[in-house]
């Protein structure tokens, strides 16, 4: 059995001396594919349910609040049952659970109760926390620990497709039939049976796949000494001695919610903004999302050869000014400069992932479980820009995107600096 030890100390083992990682990071690609596609498919959501229920903004965005706040209730859980039952079958169990909550759409349909479909929708991403928590330390691990933060990226670039081609899907399947959702909902049910099956057969590809087993492994001194020579891995008692994961999972939390948020009012500001139904308005999300894939593909090729807490640093400046611009103008320029946010969203999520972990060890598995957990930050600040949009006007709401942008700067500066806290 060969084995190849991380940075994350985390053993990568295979039948053979040649381990060949193509299989897996296809099947990763997949699975980031339709990760991204089923969660921007919910701002094609909020928009339809807030009319065919006759929902404030505060209410639709419910539909975020409670598919993001399951990564709060999920993501530990679904660390320690990845670590029982391992990446392969994790991801697996991913897809499953997943399908069957799409499934459940049919029903929720049938009765045409907003209750039901946020219960749907909550089974589905119980599927999809199993699918990051299981994905994301499996795709840092198949390969150089050097690269780790541009291999994330360029699997997520994948996953970008999803995000991008979701909006258009939604646009014509969803939202495009928005003039009958005040008596039915029967729109959402061939996209998400359609998606169920999709999910249910890529789960059993998977499952029938040999695919490299990880695991964690007891940290040596001298691995230790590589990974962090400012710190005594083995001394650590708590996961939270580790300084960079502590305001890593605040930055992570605050660049959830800003992309969560933006994406989440996108079609109902441009709405407003350019006075256009909600059905073209939607197809500008296609571009923000899709600023993301490019993004995302580009980030892949510089963080090879720049420091990435700097990348961070300069997209997040640049995110909380596009965001300013677009709040101080109108128009077209309003417009184009929120959706520019996406291509700055690109690298955030693959690099504070990286730095939050980066020195761990066997830790990690266990951080991932946390670091999944942030991405509550989509619920909570959905929701707080959509109570703020009720009571007030657009240029307050967009504040929360500003804020959580400015926190990731700082992350960028300073937060990410790995001195740990040695328990005594």
């Amino acid at each position: 059995m060969a084995l190849l030890s991380t940075e994350n100390n985390i053993e990568v083992t295979a039948a053979t001396n040649k381990i060949n990682f193509l299989p897996a990071l296809v099947s990763l690609a997949v699975l980031y594919f339709m990760m991204g596609f089923i969660t921007v498919l919910n701002d094609t959501l909020v928009p339809f349910f807030k009319e065919g229920f006759t929902l404030t903004y505060s209410q639709s965005s419910l539909v975020q609040f409670y598919f993001f706040l399951t990564y709060g209730l999920m993501s530990i859980p679904s660390g320690k049952l990845v670590e029982k039952i391992g990446y392969k079958n994790g991801m697996v169990a991913g897809f499953l659970i997943a399908a069957v909550g799409a499934f459940l759409f049919f029903p929720a349909s049938h009765f045409h109760q907003y209750s039901l479909f946020l219960a749907a929708l909550f089974i589905v991403v119980i599927g999809i926390v199993l699918l990051q928590v299981a994905a994301n330390p499996y795709i840092t691990v198949l390969g150089s620990p050097e690269t780790a933060a541009s291999r994330l990226t360029l699997i997520q670039g994948i996953g970008s497709m999803g995000t991008t081609i979701a909006p258009i899907f939604g646009a014509h399947f969803i939202l495009s039939r928005l003039h009958e959702s005040n008596a039915s909902s029967e729109a959402l049910v061939k996209p998400y049976l359609l998606i169920g099956l999709g999910l249910l057969i890529i789960g059993i590809v998977v499952w029938r796949l040999a695919l490299p087993s990880i695991k964690s492994s007891p940290v040596s001194q001298t691995n230790e000494n590589r990974i962090s020579p400012n710190s005594e891995i083995r001394k650590q008692s708590s996961i939270f001695n580790f300084r960079n994961l502590n305001f890593g999972i605040i930055a992570l939390f605050m660049y959830v919610g800003a992309e969560v948020s933006i994406g989440t009012f996108l079609t109902n500001y441009i709405a407003d903004t350019l006075m256009i139904p909600e059905h073209s308005a939607n197809l500008y999300l296609s571009f923000y999302w899709g600023g993301m894939l490019a993004g995302r593909f580009i980030g892949a090729y510089f963080l090879k050869f720049l420091q990435p807490q700097k990348v961070l640093t300069i997209v997040a400046s640049l995110a909380a000014l596009l965001v300013l611009t677009s709040i101080f103008t109108s128009g077209a320029v309003a417009v184009w400069a929120m959706v520019s946010v996406g291509l700055c969203n690109s690298i955030m999520f693959a690099v504070i992932f990286s730095l939050s972990v980066k020195g761990l060890g066997a830790w990690t598995t266990r951080a991932s479980g946390l670091l999944s957990t942030a991405i509550v930050g989509g619920a909570v600040m959905s929701f707080a820009q959509g109570i703020l949009k009720d009571h007030f006007t657009w240029e307050i709401a967009f504040i929360i995107p500003v804020i959580c942008y400015l926190y990731i700067i700082f992350y960028g500066i300073n937060g990410y600096k790995t001195k740990s806290y040695t328990s005594t």
